[in-house]
Order: structure tokens, then sequence, then C-alpha cells
């Protein structure tokens, strides 16, 4: 929590709003840590500061998200857990980027529309007398079911979307039991691309020993907790595994390190997994602030201790099935509270301009942060005093030349749309120093062309098609006023014309970084939260290069420039 605030600002508990599908674990931590639950019947709506579920928001949840409110998921990020969506991401990065980086995901295919190609490598590898297997899995299931392994091409048979993979026939084992790792990623934010990785997590076992003669067995081929605990081994004290099917990462670590195993490349491999995969799709993910992700990534390690990425899971399982799996979540969700970054404004909501309008609306409504509040309720006074009069002027001018209110010219996916601005603008400034940070990037705001304003006097009223024509023909420097555009929008009753350089998929009202995010802007975000790592950035030029649209291309040269120093010293061993 912040410091220096007044000390006669009331702080309130903050309140977490849960729906029915929300995991139990998620429930018990918040009210361990003094949180109340949301109550539609005494509570306004938007006072809550954390929303949680299991499925995704709606578009209008994001647009309407307040500065002290969080939510649990990124739109759009289906596009990775989908199975077949995550295929063909990989295939495409592939494609641009060579085999070489993108190698480690075993050969799939997507059936019944790439049965054809299916086929063909079916047949050449009979013809090579390869000893083939193959697993089945339908795209839109989880927690193993309909899956299958075939190894005969008669075998196969499906009703639904699919995809096929080379099943790998040569996992790592332990005391003859297969086994997968459950990573848990934190996703804080996709432009600048922040991720963390759980250096807990669960390792899940196969209760039967492995054995490729009995491809029908599927407590000997799948490690999924939900199919396994109905094994008739799961209670049993299996040699070495022990009773049940998870251990936690400080018992694997352990295993490998009685092994002599060094296992830095390892997990360093596993991370370039993570974020190689994230990379597929960050350039697609629409830029809303306040929103995190917990993903669940299931790697695979063969006998050459090769990682493979089998699939992305999305709300990832947070049942607690045994000791192992209390102490692995609790602490997790622990951390991703801390990961929130939580300010004491976030305590205040009541005292925060709430003017009516989406966070994210075509209309002048910027949020940026601060952790000093009334220092920074004293620089915008400061501000505001020197601008008033000026403002209120021109305010005034605008609302008695135009009688029809303005509309905001935005393109969305190449398609013109008109977006009515919001009668007022709310601001709440969220930066270590204001002064600082607002004159600092006053000049990259006006290059980049972020906001400009029209002119007061009376003219016709200008089309969506002259707009844009202006914004064409709009020279690269723009003529701001000296006040900081972020402060000019404090108070305006009236709508003013604006027009709003457009991201990829939607226009972003915002000239700083998204609110939520837990670091200064321009600089790194701390190392270690809790027991989350970060991973990426791993260093300055990899945070330079996901800032202004990501540079993959850049990221890979820094990630090969980190395996290079790794693996020197090893192959030296």
């Amino acid at each position: 929590m912040a410091e220096g605030d007044d000390e006669d600002n009331t702080l309130r508990t903050l309140v977490f709003r849960l729906h029915d599908s929300t995991p139990r674990v998620v429930r018990e931590v918040l009210l361990e840590r003094g949180w109340e639950e949301f109550d539609e019947q005494q509570q306004n709506e938007t006072k809550w500061n954390l929303q949680w579920r299991n499925s995704s928001f709606r578009t209008s949840d994001h647009d309407n998200v307040k500065p002290w409110q969080r939510l649990n998921h990124h739109p759009r990020t289906a596009q990775m857990t989908k199975k077949d969506c995550l295929a063909r991401h990989l295939k495409r990065m592939k494609g641009i980027y060579g085999p070489s980086y993108y190698e480690f995901s075993p050969v799939v295919f997507i059936l019944p529309n790439n049965y054809s190609h299916f086929l063909a490598e079916y047949t050449k590898e009979k013809c090579n007398k390869k000893s083939s297997y193959w697993i089945c899995k339908p795209t839109d299931m989880s927690r193993g079911r309909g899956i299958f392994i075939f190894q005969d091409i008669k075998d196969l048979a499906y009703d639904s979307t699919v995809i096929v993979q080379k099943y790998i026939t040569n996992p790592l084992l332990i005391s003859g039991y297969k086994f997968d790792l459950r990573i848990y990623v934190c996703v804080t934010c996709f432009c600048p691309l922040t991720i963390y990785v759980y250096q807990e997590g669960l390792v899940r076992f196969a209760t039967e020993k492995f054995n490729l003669s009995s491809l029908d067995n599927i407590f000997a081929h799948l490690t999924n907790t939900s199919i396994n605990k109905y094994s008739t081994s799961y209670t049993a004290d299996k040699e070495r595994v022990g009773s049940g099917c998870k251990w936690t990462f400080g018992q694997f670590r352990s295993y490998l390190r009685s092994l002599e195993v060094d296992d830095v490349l390892l997990w360093q491999r596993i991370y370039n997994i993570v974020t190689m995969t994230l990379l597929s799709i960050a350039p697609s993910i629409p830029q809303y602030p306040n929103c995190f992700e917990l993903f669940g990534f299931d790697i695979l390690i063969d006998d050459t201790l090769k990682p493979w990425l089998l699939e992305v899971n999305y709300s990832p399982a947070m049942s607690l099935d045994c000791p192992n799996d209390f102490t692995v979540k609790k602490s997790l969700i622990n951390d991703i509270i801390d990961l929130l970054n939580y300010k004491s404004s976030d305590f205040q909501s009541d005292s925060i301009n709430t003017a009516p309008g989406p966070l994210h609306g075509s209309g002048q409504q910027t949020y940026c942060k601060c952790d000093n509040i009334s220092q920074s309720s004293r620089e915008l006074k400061h501000y505001n005093s020197l601008k008033t009069s000026q403002l209120k002027e021109n305010y005034e001018q605008l609302a008695t030349s135009r009688s029809a209110p303005y509309k905001t010219s935005r393109l969305d996916n190449d398609n013109e749309t008109q977006v009515a601005p919001k009668e007022e603008s709310g601001m709440f400034c969220n930066c270590n120093s204001v002064k600082k940070s607002l004159l600092d990037h006053h000049d990259d705001i006006a290059n980049k062309g972020m906001i400009s304003y029209g002119k007061t006097s009376m003219s016709p009223r200008k089309t969506v098609t002259s707009r844009l024509r202006e914004r064409l023909n709009m020279p690269q420097r723009l003529v701001v006023s000296k006040l900081p555009s972020v402060l000019s929008t404090t108070k305006a009753k009236t709508r003013v014309n604006c027009i709003v350089n457009t991201a990829r998929w939607r226009s972003s009202d915002y000239t700083l970084f998204p609110l939520y995010y837990i670091s200064d802007i321009d600089q790194m975000p701390p190392a270690r939260v809790g027991d989350f790592l970060l991973v990426f950035p791993f260093n300055q030029a990899s945070l330079l290069a996901s800032k202004n649209g990501t540079d993959v291309k850049i990221i890979i040269q820094e990630i090969s420039k980190i395996m290079q120093k790794i693996s020197m010293p090893i192959k030296a061993a």
C-alpha cells in the first residue's frame, strides 16, 4: 500500500465480487485477508475492488471498469487456450520465425480441416515403417475428457473438431510413472507484456505405470487429476511417488538434485516456452487496463530433459483435492492478490470522482497512477489553477457555438464507427510524481498525436470521412496546449471534439501506461512478488521491444542470447 496519504482519509475494507463458478479457495483466501464480499442488495454496483469468474467478461465489463477495480481475465485470451487456436498460432509463428524457435510443441493437425495433411503424414511414416503413436483431443473439452491414443488410423473416430498430435513416446518417468508439470503463469499486462511464473506448482502423475502396449489404459497415459482420482491405485502407496497423484515443485526439484541433474537449463527452457507462446497472441489482445490473468501451462518433459508444451488452460482448476493442493493453491491466490498492486486510494472509492462514463469510452477520461494521493492532489490543483479560467472560457465558447454534440471518429478493425463521447470526464491520478511524469511525456504525446483538440470557431459539422481525411493529412507534430493533455480533461462539462489514434483492435484513450501496472513508467517490473518470478521482460531490451507494438524478432534474439550464456557452462562441464 502507498504511504503518505492524509491521516484523515477514512479507509474502508476491500470488497470482492465472485461468480457462482469461482473456486472456493479464492473466497477463503480473500476472507482470511480481511476482505468483504460484495452484497448486491446493500452496496452500489461499482463498490467492489476485485471481480473473479471462471468465464470471460463481456466487453462492457472491461469498458466500465473503474480505477479501483480489477478483473481476472484479459479479453480474447481464449485464442490461446482453445487447442485448435493454439495450434494455429504456434504454426503461424513457426512459419514466420523458423522451427528452431517454435519446436516445443508436437506435430499437430486440426481435424476435419487438415485431414488430408494428417493422412499424408500418417502414410509417409507408415511407408518408412516408423512406429508412430497419435493422441486425439476434442478442442472444446477439458479435464482429459474425450482423449484417446491410437496407432492405427482405423481407430480414429470423432464427431466434433479435434486435434491430433504426435504422441510423445519417451516421457521422463519417475519409478515408471508418467507425469507432467502444471505451471501457473500470471500475465498482468499485454502491452507492455509482463509475465510472472509461480515458483511453486504441481507435478501431476498417472497412477499406473507407463506402457505403450496398453493404449486404452487412461490411468497410465493421462495425468489429469480429474481422471486419476478414480483409479484403484490412487490411494495406494506407489513406489517413490507415494499415495495420490501430485507432487509440489519443491519435491520435484529435490528429486532432480538426488539424481545430480542441473535443472537451470530445463527451467529456462520452460520459461522460454511460456514467453514464446504468449508472444503469439500478445499483439492481438486489446489494451485494457486493470486486468490480470492466471493461466495453467501443461509441460511434459521427455527422457532427454526437453520440455514440451501440451496445452494452455483457461482458469486452471483450483479445487483442493489433496494436501499438496492446499500448499500450492492457497499461497498462489495470496501472491496473486499481492501482485494486483492495490493502493490506499483503492480503499477510498467513495471519495473518488465517479463521474458517469466508461473507463474506456471515447471521451477524454484519463487515468494514471500515483503512490502519494495527497501529493498528486496538490500537483493537480497547482496545474488546474494555472489554466482553469482559460479552459472554462474555451469550453463555454464551444458549448454556445455548437447546438449538436460532437462525435469522435474511431477506426476499429478497418471499419468506420461513430461513438458519442460521455458528457463528463473523470480523472484519477496514479503517478509517483505527477509533474515529472506528465512533463517528461508531454513531447512524446504531442509527437504521437494522441489527442488533438478541435477548433471552437463556427464551422460546418464535420463528417467521419472528413475527420479521417484530416487525420491522414495531419502533420507529425501537433500543436497542443502547454498544459499536458492529461490535465486538460478535468471537469469538462461539454463534449469536446477530439481525434484519438487507434490501436489495432480498438481505440485507446490512455496517454500513459494502463492504470493497473505494478511498476513505474519505463521501469522494469519487480523481479519477484511472493513466489511469482518475473520472466518477461527480462532486460531493458526486451522491455523496450514489448512497449510500442511487440517486436517479436528482437525478443527472440534476446532470448537466444540468454540461452547461449546458460548453455556454455553446461557444455564446458
